[in-house]
Parts: structure tokens; C-alpha cells; sequence
């Protein structure tokens, strides 16, 4: 190792701990000042215009950088196959890996809501009355369902009219598409007519993450206002509040993540687990702390390329459509949410019902925008369809910043996981200068 090699890898280990730090302390210090001041008005106004702004900036900064990054990754990832057969055979690992992987995810959180009925046994009448209370806060979700599509329009808006118009929208999945599909005109023209834009979107590409390697320095800092926000306005509540549906999500999620993975892991990415979690710890904190796939992208592209020693053209391909299509954390807590609120409302859900709202939450975590809250209204308008009443989203309002974390983490390391599984079983169709020579033999 260079040395230069190894002082940026003793900066990224110091950046962890920061982050780390920047958690702890935040957490910390907002549940002192909940448990001291939850009602005094400073708390409202350092929330309001220092801790709250700081993490907002700390994300439009992220957010600025992404789609220069998600267009220009997931072209150059395209384009690197050379060929259609590569690209064929990475595309459909993918696209097997997501949606039996995500199968996998749901059925574990429907089975074990069912197994421990969270929602069940609640008095109609309390049921009705904190229905009532959620509403207001409900509204603002539950007013977006009118605005969903059709899975029909929801289909054909995926092929973009105006990719400007999509990205100031910021419409990932049409991005994507047209992202792809300028990564297969690359591959099918003579590469002597293409150098020069190759390397302007590979200039693009690096330029964006050298620019996020700056905000990313600010992370602890962001991290600290994210934690100290949440815990001084929800405080202990965030334990103590709802603790049996929040339990049900966390073991859910908790399977998926420990169970689940490190099996695809050993088995199919031709990795050893334990050295996967302690190469990913950097964007684990991040997504944590963001609660986005999009925010913790740019991260999860360093940690594939400096820590996994994944190829280039798959790692960046597999997450940045990872990023809105595989999310399994998302389509856990979806199944989890509805089926809680239907036991609550003492709506009983046939074996058909519970069916259909599997194939929803697996449609839901390939098709939901990777910010924060994005499954809310998905929910709300899974649960209409149910008869169950959509405001009743409000009662668990309260708890979802801390369950979006979870959720956006498994996601996350589902993304860098998905990466790891189809590299190792591309390798073979990759050309050998997009091969890692730390990666050429994976150990068991």
C-alpha cells in the first residue's frame, strides 16, 4: 500500500469514528434536553434555525450532487460492458436478485406479524379516538394518494419526454431509464466516435465525487443535528411509544439484515460477512443518519470501489439502480405498517388480501423514491384499498423517523449486498481490465 493509500484510508476510518461520535452525542444530548427542557422555547428555536438547517444543507448538498452522479455512474456502468451479452447477464442478475430477494424480505415481515399481531386486541373505541387525534397529522400524506397513478401511467411515465423536465422533477426512475438507455447507445456505436463524450461523463463522474467527498466531510456535524432533533422532540417516546409495532419492524428488519444477507452473502457473493459489515461501515452510519438510499449513494459507490474492490461497471450499475429499486427495508416496513393498522382498526385481511399486499410492497420498494418518508404515501394508499382507514398512517407518524432509518440502512447495505452477489457471479463475463486485481479470486 502507498502511503498516500494509507493516510486516506486512516482519514476514512477517522471519518467513521466522527460519525459515530456525531451520533452518540447527538442522541445524548437530545435526550438530556428532553428529558431537562422538553417544553422550553429554545429548544423550538435551536431545532428551527441552527440544528434543523444545518442537516438540511448538509442533505441539499447531497441531493445537489446525485443525479449528476446517478446519471453519469450508472452511463459510464453501462458502457464499461462492451458488449450486450455482459450487460445481459448483469441486468438480469439483477433483476432476478431484486425480486426474489425482496420476496424473501416481505414474506419474513408478513409472517412475522401475523405470528405476533401487534395491532390486535385494541378497544374500538380508543382505536377511533386516536384516530381522530392522527388525522391532522395524517393529512398531508394521505392528501398526496389522490395524485397516484395508475400502474399503467406509473409504467409508461418511466420512459421520460423531457429528461430535463425528470430531473428538475426529480423523477429517479425515468433518470434511470434514460440514464441506461444512453449507456446502451454507447455500447452499440464504434467507440471511436464516442472517446470524447466518454470522457466528459467519466469527468462528470469523478467531479462529483470529488465534491461529495468535501460534504461528506461535514457528516458528523450533520449527523449530531439529525440525532440531537430527534431525540429532543420525540425524547424517550421514540423507545417507549407504540414499542410492540415498533419491535415487529426492528425484528423484521433485523432478520433481513443479519439473517438473510450474510446467508447470500456466504453463499452466493463469495464473501465472508464479517469482513463485508466492516468494509461497510461508512455508508451503514450514513444511511442511518439520512434516512436516504439517494443521500448515502455517493458513499455507497466508495465503499464498493476502496473497500469491496467490486468491478467498476457492475458496482456502480447495480447501486445506482439499487438505490430506487431495491429496497428492501422499504418493502418490509410497508407490509409491516399495513398489516399492524389493519389488526388495529380490527380489519381481518384474508390469505388473498395479505397476497396481493405482498406483490404491492415488493412493486413498492422497486418503484419508491429513495428520501426520507417516500413509503408514507404508499401506504396510505395500500390501506385505502383495504378499507382501512387511511388517516390511521398518523398513529405511527411519530415513530417513523426512527424506523425510516432503520429501514433506509437495510436498504442500503441490501444495495452494496446485491452488488457483492452479482459481481461474484459476473466475473467470468466481465473483460479483465474491469476486473479488481484484489477481487480476481473472492475468498469463500
Amino acid at each position: 500500500m502507498t502511503a498516500s493509500g494509507g493516510d486516506e484510508e486512516k482519514r476514512g476510518t477517522r471519518l467513521q469514528y466522527y460519525m459515530l461520535a456525531g451520533f452518540i452525542g447527538g442522541l445524548g444530548l437530545g435526550l438530556i434536553v428532553y428529558s431537562l427542557s422538553r417544553d422550553a422555547a429554545w429548544v423550538g428555536w435551536t431545532v428551527a434555525t441552527v440544528t434543523g438547517p444545518i442537516g438540511q444543507i448538509f442533505l441539499r448538498l447531497l441531493f445537489m450532487l446525485v443525479i449528476p452522479l446517478l446519471v453519469s455512474a450508472l452511463i459510464i456502468g453501462v458502457a464499461d460492458m462492451r458488449e450486450m451479452a455482459t450487460l445481459k447477464v448483469v441486468g438480469l442478475r439483477t433483476l432476478a436478485y431484486t425480486v426474489g430477494v425482496s420476496i424473501i424480505a416481505v414474506s419474513i415481515s408478513l409472517l412475522i406479524v401475523n405470528i405476533i399481531r401487534p395491532g390486535a386486541g385494541v378497544d374500538p373505541a380508543v382505536a377511533q379516538a386516536m384516530l381522530a387525534q392522527s388525522a391532522a397529522g395524517a393529512r398531508s400524506i394521505t392528501s398526496t394518494v389522490v395524485e397516484q397513478k395508475s400502474a399503467m401511467e406509473q409504467l409508461i411515465s418511466v420512459v421520460p419526454t423531457n429528461i430535463i423536465a425528470a430531473m428538475s422533477a426529480n423523477d429517479i426512475l425515468a433518470v434511470m431509464f434514460f440514464a441506461l438507455m444512453f449507456g446502451i447507445g454507447f455500447i452499440l456505436t464504434p467507440e471511436d466516435k464516442t472517446v470524447a463524450l466518454r470522457s466528459a461523463i467519466e469527468g462528470v463522474f469523478e467531479i462529483s465525487m470529488r465534491l461529495i467527498g468535501l460534504v461528506i466531510k461535514i457528516a458528523p456535524l450533520a449527523i449530531f443535528c439529525f440525532m440531537f432533533n430527534l431525540a429532543a422532540q420525540f425524547g424517550w417516546d421514540l423507545i417507549f411509544r407504540l414499542f410492540s409495532y415498533v419491535g415487529v419492524v426492528v425484528l423484521a428488519l433485523g432478520i433481513q439484515m443479519f439473517v438473510t444477507f450474510p446467508i447470500l452473502l456466504k453463499t452466493l457473493g463469495r464473501k465472508s460477512p464479517l469482513a463485508f459489515y466492516r468494509e461497510v461501515r461508512e455508508p451503514m452510519v450514513m444511511a442511518f443518519a439520512t434516512a436516504s438510499s439517494n443521500a448515502t449513494l455517493p458513499t455507497s459507490i466508495q465503499a464498493a470501489r476502496e473497500q469491496l474492490k467490486l468491478p467498476d461497471a457492475v458496482a456502480r450499475f447495480v447501486l445506482t439502480i439499487g438505490a430506487t429499486a431495491n429496497q428492501n427495508g422499504s418493502a418490509m416496513f410497508e407490509g409491516v405498517t399495513v398489516l399492524f393498522l389493519a389488526q388495529f382498526f380490527g380489519v381481518d385481511l384474508t390469505l388473498g388480501q395479505q397476497f396481493s399486499v405482498m406483490l404491492i410492497c415488493v412493486l413498492g420498494g422497486i418503484g419508491t423514491a429513495g428520501i426520507p418518508a417516500a413509503t408514507l404515501p404508499v401506504i396510505a394508499l395500500i390501506l385505502g384499498s383495504l378499507g382501512v382507514p387511511p388517516e390511521g398512517i398518523g398513529l405511527v407518524l411519530g415513530v417513523d423517523r426512527f424506523l425510516d432509518m432503520c429501514r433506509t440502512t437495510v436498504n442500503v447495505i441490501g444495495d452494496l449486498v446485491a452488488a457483492q452477489v452479482v459481481s461474484a457471479g459476473a466475473m467470468k463475463s466481465l473483460p479483465p481490465d474491469q476486473i479488481p486485481l484484489e477481487n480476481a479470486e473472492q475468498p469463500a
